[in-house]
């Protein structure tokens, strides 16, 4: 990635809170106009990091460079750069959702900021609600106001810490189609979030940090070549057939399921592989009820990726 290309750079960021070191050496690189999304189990150092690219906590060595500009020695010019959403709604209830996007535009010297406000009022669904009290609101509608006051300032870097958290799956799709129409306007969104199908969904590229260090990073599916592509399932009508299939695939590895009656089998994701199978099954006189291909998902990939059981 070259400099042009650079909306975020991070080098060897380490910090620690008194004994405690919470990132230990963090490097990332995140392109203008991409959406990326950073993981990690509570604990792991993303809030911290994140407080670092906004200017809130220096680091403690490293350095962070946010549009071009050190965090440490600039931080002026990187807070005109980009909005940070909590995973909180910074909005005034007592104030109408017009009244709180005015505000905003007034308080960066904006212009045209009726103009400005009314569109972003029809843009977020929040048009008939714009003269209510914010505390009329409801969670979902919050957090479209939220992100509207964000974007007001035009930022070209968007934190989103956790944006969609205790929003019902209508909210959350939504927020997803309204991240995805921000980053196709070429706007950079850094994402944490908890739910790994909003990752795998949203991001271009995706980090997972984990005990303050970055264990991997890369696409969805790069990510998920940590586990085998060609997981098969087998269902069978009795023990017996089960017992039978297993004994024919003894050279795979394989983990029987005696609730279901299935046999899972692990093979390289081949078609000689899986035509091996059928014909040795075929040939053996063993009925398959069903079967399936297994394909691992973003959360077997992080699972397997921090260490903890799961994957």
């Amino acid at each position: 990635m070259t400099a042009d290309d650079g909306a975020i750079s991070v080098k060897e960021i380490k910090k620690a809170f008194k004994d405690k070191q919470v990132l230990k050496g963090v490097n990332l690189e995140v392109e203008k106009g991409s959406i990326f999304a950073l993981l990690g189990s509570n604990g792991a150092g993303k809030t911290t990091l994140i407080r670092i690219l906004t200017t809130l906590l220096k680091p403690d060595d490293g350095e962070v460079l946010v549009g071009g500009y050190d965090v440490e020695k600039l931080p002026f010019k990187v807070r005109e750069l980009f909005s940070l959403t909590g995973q909180f709604a910074a909005t005034d209830e007592a104030l109408t959702g017009r009244n709180n996007l005015q505000i905003i535009g007034e308080l960066n010297h904006l212009k045209n900021v009726p103009q400005k406000s009314e569109e972003l009022l029809e843009r977020f669904r929040l048009k008939d609600a714009a003269d209510l009290q914010v505390s009329s609101y409801s969670g979902g509608m919050r957090r479209r106001l939220d992100i509207a006051m964000s974007i007001m300032s035009e930022p070209e870097i968007i934190f989103l810490d956790e944006p969609t958290t205790g929003l019902d799956p209508q909210n959350r799709a939504a927020m997803w189609q309204l991240v995805k129409e921000l980053s196709e306007a070429g706007t950079t969104i850094f994402l944490t979030t908890q739910y790994l199908e909003e990752a795998e969904m949203l991001a271009d590229r995706i980090a997972i940090l984990n005990e303050g260090k970055i264990v991997s990073e890369g696409t969805a599916q790069e990510l998920k070549q940590v586990l085998p592509q060609g997981v098969i399932e087998f269902v069978f009508q009795n023990n017996q057939d089960l017992e039978n299939a297993n004994g024919l695939f003894r050279n795979f590895k394989t983990t029987v399921n005696l609730e279901k009656l299935a046999l899972i089998v692990i093979t390289d994701g081949t078609m000689e592989q899986l035509t091996v199978l059928f014909n040795e099954v075929d040939r053996a006189d063993i009925k398959i009820v069903s079967f399936a291909q297994k394909l691992p998902t973003l959360e077997d990939a992080f699972y397997k990726l921090i260490g903890e059981k799961g994957a």
